[in-house]
């Protein structure tokens, strides 16, 4: 069983599926698939920051954990793995809050996990907030495995994001990332 969440020494019951859906809809944040197995639900959700659009990103909700967030930074990435690997290696430097590895098919994510013990509306939005502003800090450096010549589509910078309020909530706590 999962330990009690306190929240100014009140024990808090441990969050449910039900109840993280709402935080997502509370942060702006619309669910575009959800799964469950095992007692383990995950939703799929797509972050938009100021620059990097797109960022496909699931919500897995583990109640022996809290909450993991991971965004697939880009696709699988064919060659050039070693120097891959050191750039992941550097960025989990460089980001003290995200994780940064390859899935078993090659494709870089970044990761940010929200311990039982700290878990609401409130730690998610900063999580899934953070791996929008790292993806935008990152954008130049993985434009490249974005596109073929690291060129991004006709009209892509001009885009409007699709949750801006998230961005907005948690931006003066991630300057770093987001800007005052």
């Amino acid at each position: 069983m999962a330990p009690a969440r306190t929240a100014g020494g009140v024990a808090l019951a441990a969050a449910q599926p039900a109840e993280v859906e709402r935080w997502l809809a509370g942060l702006g944040v619309g669910v575009v698939e959800r799964v469950e197995r095992d007692g383990i639900v995950a939703w799929d959700v797509v972050l938009d920051g100021r620059r990097r659009f797109d960022l496909r990103t699931t919500v897995i909700r583990d109640p022996a954990l809290g909450l993991i967030c991971w965004g697939q930074l880009a696709p699988p990435i064919g060659d050039g793995l070693r120097r891959a690997y050191r750039t992941l290696l550097r960025w989990n430097d460089e980001f003290p809050f995200a994780k940064f590895s390859l899935t078993e098919d090659g494709r870089p994510i970044i990761a940010a996990e929200i311990p039982e013990r700290l878990l609401s509306e409130d730690e998610l939005g900063l999580g899934l907030a953070r791996l929008a502003g790292i993806a935008d800090r990152l954008l130049p450096e993985t434009a490249g495995w974005l596109w073929i010549g690291g060129r991004p589509p006709a009209g892509y910078a001009g885009r409007v994001g699709r949750n801006p309020g998230l961005l907005a909530r948690f931006a003066g706590r991630l300057t770093e990332l987001l800007g005052p």
